[in-house]
């Protein structure tokens, strides 16, 4: 699988939504030492870069025609701990999290990558799944 190049990705999933996964990416590079790797996306999605350490997936962004978006997977104990701490989340991503299926190995949050995207939601749910490991 070939790495889009930047253009390539905001060709595809616009400059608003670019300069916010550029963003984000920056952020978790801040926090985490970790593999990442691009992948063909599944379905609809074209592009699939995943954060990964130790056999574990931290979050994963996916990109399509016009969007793009960060899955993060929480499991029981993390679901727990983000429910002990709702005062902490805004409310559009508690909206989100509560209309959120929960499945057998968790809820699966599909944040929306644009606008409304409140960075430090994902910090405080990033750092919920996996403590940071740089200083």
């Amino acid at each position: 699988m070939d790495i889009p190049t930047q253009k390539i990705l905001e060709e595809l999933i616009g400059s608003r939504n670019m300069d916010i996964w550029n963003k984000l990416v920056s952020d978790i590079d801040g926090l985490y030492e970790m593999d990442r790797t691009w992948n063909k996306g599944f379905g609809d999605w074209i592009y699939e870069y995943k954060y990964r350490s130790g056999g574990k997936t931290l979050c994963t962004f996916y990109a399509k025609q016009g969007v793009a978006n960060l899955l993060i997977t929480l499991g029981k104990a993390e679901r727990e701990k983000v429910e002990s701490k709702r005062e902490d989340f805004s409310e559009s991503l508690l909206v989100l999290y509560d209309e959120t299926k929960t499945y057998h190995d968790g809820k699966w949050l599909w944040i929306p990558i644009d606008e409304s995207l409140e960075f430090d939601d994902i910090v405080k749910l990033l750092k919920i799944k996996r403590r940071p490991n740089r200083k």
